[in-house]
């Protein structure tokens, strides 16, 4: 059972609601002064939480069951704490009723200037992060000031006078999200590249194709530990190539410790690794992230779209199941731009006894269709496990077709394919 992202922003949503009415007298509850503070509360809970999301701190990753779903949720708390602090920022925080204080005391004009710089560096942190148009490698360093613009929001708490007291059950809910955010902003700023799991490798292959981009790695010293299925971020330590990208890893474990990805050129940072990666260079991984590990089913259908493919291939090379004679593999790809190509998946599938079927005519496609009534009929929709990786638009055609056979959404799994 994994924390979802309704759950999670919901639950802080409504104890920051409830702590904030039990510091107020009961005949202020329906004014709007008392749902701005509640909301100002919210939003403020929102961050703290949002930031410690961003940490990638394996307990975190662990218990909302991978991290793009932890990116997902950090997403979603950002928008709708951008949301409560618009509407605390409308509607004034007060009532005559109320006993107010400040917990640390500033001059007036310092503290309506951090009142007004906490609300503009939300807002500028949810902007830049939706923001598809911004270069990477840009993105990435406007980013990296969440964390500093998150400390003017506590500051504004701490500095406003409000009913909330430090010692209450609201205030002590505020310092606990506040501390918990602050402390997963800065290691993710400063001591991540230290701290966190990884080890250095060696380029010995990159061979590019029409789709795709073929990289093997070695390590230098040790290997970084991973399941098939998992992704890693890869920091090549070349000018320009620098920034931390994350990728499926595409094989699995061997004894000599090698990884291989295969990468498409979606981006700018992707089409530079199609240029200039060569044998020789070194990079640095970080890993392993995601739990998109397999998990053996009565009867099994992997549906893999484009580089989704990724997860599967590594599931297919894992020889610690003997064999896969209860798995079907569906596919979906452009054709020309198949990478691996269809005959090498085909290889992989035939020796671990896996069924293969190519898709290359898109979702609506009669063979994807057909075959994937058949193994219902025969197998019984409730015994049949779907693991899915690829775009968007393809899962929503997946989602359809499962529920025009009778097979629970529950046995769905997927892991979201992109962060951004």
């Amino acid at each position: 059972m994994y924390i979802r992202s309704w759950q999670a922003i919901a639950g802080i949503t409504a104890i920051s609601v409830v702590v904030t009415l039990a510091e107020i007298p009961r005949s202020t509850w329906m004014s709007l002064g008392a749902f701005s503070l509640a909301m100002g509360v919210s939003a403020l809970g929102l961050m703290g939480a949002a930031a410690l999301l961003a940490s990638r701190w394996p307990l975190v990753e662990t218990a909302f069951g991978g991290l793009d779903r932890v990116y997902l949720t950090h997403k979603w708390m950002a928008i709708f704490a951008l949301g409560f602090a618009s509407t605390h920022f409308v509607f004034k925080a007060g009532a005559p009723e109320w006993q107010t204080a400040s917990i640390i005391a500033l001059p007036p004009f310092w503290t309506r200037l951090v009142r007004q710089l906490s609300f503009v560096a939300l807002m500028l942190i949810v902007v830049l992060a939706l923001n598809r148009k911004i270069p990477y490698h840009r993105w990435r360093w406007w980013h990296k000031l969440s964390g500093p613009l998150f400390s003017l929001a506590v500051l504004h708490w701490l500095s406003f006078r409000s009913p909330i007291a430090l010692s209450s059950a609201a205030g002590i809910w505020l310092a606990s999200l506040s501390a918990a955010g602050l402390l997963g902003a800065f290691y993710k700023l400063l001591l991540y590249p230290l701290l966190s799991p990884h080890a250095e490798y060696r380029v010995v292959r990159a061979v590019p194709g029409a789709a795709a981009l073929h990289l093997e790695l070695e390590p230098v010293k040790h290997p970084v530990s991973f399941v098939p299925g998992q992704f890693a971020f890869i920091s090549m330590k070349e000018d320009g190539l620098r920034e931390p990208h994350p990728f499926t890893i595409a094989k699995a474990p061997d004894d000599s410790g090698h990884v291989h990805f295969v990468i498409r050129a979606l981006g700018d940072y992707t089409q530079k690794l199609f240029d200039h990666v060569t044998a020789g260079m070194h990079a640095t991984v970080y890993a392993p992230f995601g739990r998109f590990a397999r998990e053996p089913a009565k009867r099994e259908i992997w549906i893999a779209g484009g580089v989704g493919i990724s997860p599967f291939l590594a599931w297919l090379t894992d020889e610690r199941d003997s064999t896969l004679d209860n798995v079907t593999l569906f596919y979906f790809f452009t054709p020309g731009r198949d990478f691996p190509s269809t005959t090498r998946i085909e290889e992989l599938a035939h020796r671990r006894s896996a069924e293969f079927v190519p898709v290359p005519d898109g979702p609506t496609s009669e063979t994807f269709m057909q075959r994937f009534a058949a193994i219902v009929r025969e197998s019984g929709a409730s015994d049949v496990k779907v693991s899915f990786c690829g775009p968007k638009g393809l899962l929503k055609h997946v989602r359809q077709i499962m529920r025009e056979h009778g097979v629970p959404s529950a046995n769905l799994r997927f892991e979201h394919f992109e962060f951004r």
